[in-house]
């Protein structure tokens, strides 16, 4: 394959791929999928942006997932020990969702084999191009997410 010949949509979706198996490799050593850690990422977020309790419901609205689903995956990830489920102190009718310090350190050990991907598949790279590629993904992701749904610029 000659990069030079591929449009850069599908140069993203590779990377994305590779990227992708790395992770999910990693997360099969820890009996997780891709779906549940993309749960406990939005757990984590609404925890730091928000702090407070948590409910399914904000979790759902975040990962745009329905009810019956994260239903399932939350039983999942609580009975692995990811998350702690507990009475609402809000509201009676609800539960209040929070993550284990074992999501904690995973959430770290997958951020730490994210920037060894990236080094792996940078390595023929140096220092200063490196950070270039970071920095210049940090403005299309500011581009993307400045966006409001539906909205074109």
């Amino acid at each position: 394959m000659n990069p030079t010949d591929v449009p850069i949509g599908a140069k993203f979706a590779i990377i994305h791929r590779a990227f992708r198996r790395e992770l999910d490799a990693a997360l099969r050593e820890k009996d997780l999928t891709g779906a549940q850690f993309g749960v406990l990422r939005a757990l984590d977020r609404l925890e730091r942006e928000r702090g407070g309790e948590i409910s399914q419901r904000d979790i759902e609205e975040l990962s745009r997932s329905s009810h019956p689903t994260m239903t399932e995956i939350l039983k999942k990830l609580e009975k692995k020990g990811f998350i702690a489920v507990s009475p609402s102190a809000v509201d009676g009718r609800r539960k209040a969702i929070r993550q284990t310090e074992k999501a904690r350190e995973l959430g770290r050990e997958m951020f730490r084999i994210d920037e060894e991907t990236f080094a792996k598949f940078s390595s023929t790279l140096g220092a200063e191009e490196a950070a270039r590629i970071g920095g210049m993904l940090d403005c299309l992701l500011e581009n993307i997410c400045g966006q409001k749904e539906g909205e074109k610029r």
